[in-house]
C-alpha cells in the first residue's frame, strides 16, 4: 500500500494539499514489478501516466531507425501525461531491478485536471520539456544525417579528382624515365645545330597548353594514319605512341618530316622522346585540373561553412547560392540542369554564419528529390523595395493541394521510413524568421517555387 509521505517524495507531488494525495493514490494502482519484467510496450495504446516510487526502469525505444535508451530514477514520471498527443507508447519500460510505481489511468485526466490543477500544471509542464528536448534531438538527427549525406557526396566529389591527380602522378614517373632514356639515347647521336633546333621545335608545338583537343573521330583518324606512317618506316612497334599525338591533334606529315631529316634511328629516339614529352605536358595539365578542383572544393567547404569567418557578416547572397551549388554538384550533375537568372548588383545580407546555406541547401535538395534527380531548377534573385528576394522553383511534379499547409509543420514529411525527419523546412522557416525575413510556397504540377524575403542591412524592420 502506497503511503502520502512516500507519494510527497516525488518533487511534483511534495506540496500537495493530503486530500489530493489521497484522491491520487485511490486512482492508482501499484505495480510491484521484478526485474525485467515490462510495464509498457512500444505501439501499444498510451493509457496511462508512471510514478516512480523504487528502484530503477529503463525505456528503449527507435527513432528515425535508431535505437535509444535512458534511465529513470525513483522521483520520476513517465507515460503519457494529460492533454498529450500521444496515442501509442514511443517506448518500452522495463524494470532494471525490483521496482514499485503508481500506474494513473489516462481514462481519470479530466479529473486529475479538476481535482489537482497544480500537479496538471507541473505536468504540462514537464511535456513542454519533453517535447523542446525530443525536438533538439530530432533537429540534431537531421543536421547529422544531412551532415552525413553532403559528406558523401563530397567525398565522392574530393576523391575523383584525387584519383586522377594521383594516377597521373604515377604515369609522370613512368614517362619521366621514357624521355631521360629517349635523350640519352639522341645523346649518343652526331646531331647537326640545324637538327637539334628542329626537334626541339616540335617538341615545343607539340607541348603547348592552348592546343585544342579534336573530337573522338578525328582522334581516331589520326591515330591510323600515324600507326599506318610509322609501320610504313618499319618502326611497328611505336603503335602505342599515334594515340597519344592523336590526342594532341599532331598531324601525320609532321611526323613524316622527321623521318625524312633524321636517320631511321635518330628519328625513331626523337619521336620517343617527343611522344614522351607530349604526354608529360598532358599529365601535368590532369595534375593541375584536379588540384584545382580539389582547392575549388576546399575553399567551398570553407565558405559554405563560414570558417574562420565571424559569426554575424553580410553574405553575399548570389556567392552563398553558388556555393551551395557547389557542394551539392553530385547530386545535380546527373541530370539537373540549373537555370541562373542573377540581379547584376550584389544583395548583402547580414547573416548568422552559415545559417543561409542550410536554407538554400533543404529547398534545393527537395527539388532534387521531388523532380528524381532529372530536371530543370530555376534559381533567381532581385531586390524588392528593402528586401532581397531568392526563389528556388523546378518542374517536378508539385506539392498536393493536402500536403501544402503542412510543409513547414515539424516533424511532418512526405518521404519515406528513413528517409526524411520532417524538420528541414520547419528548420528553414525558422532561419529565416530568424533573418526577420519570410517564406512562401506556390506550388503545381510542373513548377513549384519558393520564395524567400531577407532584408537588407539598414532597411526597416
Amino acid at each position: 500500500m502506497v503511503d502520502k509521505s512516500e507519494l510527497r517524495r516525488v518533487p511534483a507531488f511534495a506540496d500537495l494539499p493530503d486530500d489530493q494525495l489521497d484522491w491520487f493514490i485511490s486512482q492508482s494502482q501499484e505495480l510491484i514489478l521484478k526485474a525485467g519484467d515490462v510495464y509498457a510496450q512500444q505501439g501499444t495504446p498510451a493509457d496511462a501516466m508512471f510514478v516512480i516510487l523504487q528502484g530503477k526502469l529503463q525505456g528503449r525505444g527507435e527513432r528515425g531507425g535508431e535505437t535509444f535508451i535512458f534511465d529513470l530514477e525513483p522521483g520520476e514520471i513517465t507515460g503519457t501525461l494529460p492533454f498529450s498527443r500521444m496515442k501509442t507508447f514511443t517506448v518500452s519500460g522495463r524494470a532494471l531491478i525490483e521496482s514499485r510505481a503508481l500506474r494513473f489511468p489516462a481514462s481519470s485526466f479530466p479529473q486529475l485536471v479538476q481535482k489537482m490543477p497544480e500537479l496538471t500544471q507541473r505536468l504540462v509542464g514537464m511535456m513542454s520539456d519533453r517535447i523542446r528536448e525530443v525536438t533538439r534531438l530530432e533537429q540534431q538527427q537531421d543536421r547529422l544525417a544531412s551532415l552525413g549525406k553532403l559528406s558523401a557526396g563530397l567525398a565522392h566529389e574530393l576523391n575523383n579528382p584525387a584519383s586522377a591527380a594521383k594516377r597521373a602522378a604515377s604515369q609522370l614517373r613512368h614517362m619521366l624515365k621514357k624521355i631521360r632514356d629517349a635523350s640519352l639515347e639522341l645523346g649518343k647521336r652526331d646531331l647537326t645545330a640545324a637538327q637539334k633546333a628542329e626537334i626541339e621545335k616540335l617538341e615545343t608545338s607539340f607541348t603547348q597548353t592552348d592546343i585544342v583537343p579534336p573530337d573522338a573521330l578525328t582522334v581516331a583518324d589520326l591515330e591510323d594514319q600515324i600507326d599506318s606512317l610509322l609501320r610504313s618506316h618499319g618502326q611497328s612497334d611505336l603503335w602505342m605512341l599515334a594515340a597519344g599525338l592523336a590526342r594532341r591533334n599532331i598531324k601525320p606529315e609532321v611526323v613524316e618530316s622527321l623521318f625524312a631529316n633524321l636517320e631511321g634511328a635518330t628519328a625513331r629516339a626523337a619521336l620517343v622522346r617527343i611522344s614522351a614529352s607530349v604526354e608529360i605536358a598532358s599529365l601535368v595539365h590532369e595534375i593541375e585540373s584536379s588540384t584545382s578542383r580539389i582547392s575549388d572544393l576546399v575553399c567551398a567547404i570553407k565558405e559554405y561553412t563560414h570558417m574562420d569567418q565571424a559569426p554575424v557578416q553580410n553574405v553575399d547572397i548570389v556567392k552563398s547560392l553558388e556555393t551551395t551549388l557547389t557542394i551539392l554538384n553530385h547530386k545535380l550533375k546527373h541530370g539537373v540542369a540549373v537555370e541562373r537568372d542573377y540581379q547584376p548588383v550584389p544583395l548583402l545580407v547580414n547573416s548568422f554564419g552559415s545559417e543561409l546555406n542550410q536554407v538554400w541547401t533543404n529547398i534545393i535538395d527537395n527539388a532534387i528529390d521531388a523532380m528524381h534527380g532529372k530536371g530543370e531548377l530555376r534559381i533567381r534573385t532581385y531586390r524588392d523595395d528593402g528586401c532581397v528576394v531568392v526563389e528556388i522553383g523546378d518542374n517536378g511534379p508539385g506539392i498536393p493541394d493536402e500536403v501544402q499547409p503542412h510543409i513547414f509543420e515539424p516533424f511532418f514529411t512526405t518521404k519515406g521510413v528513413g528517409e526524411g525527419t520532417g524538420l528541414g523546412l520547419d528548420t528553414v522557416q525558422r532561419i529565416v524568421k530568424k533573418h526577420r525575413g519570410n517564406i512562401q510556397v506556390t506550388s503545381k504540377p510542373g513548377e513549384t517555387r519558393f520564395q524567400i524575403w531577407l532584408p537588407l542591412p539598414g532597411a526597416p524592420t
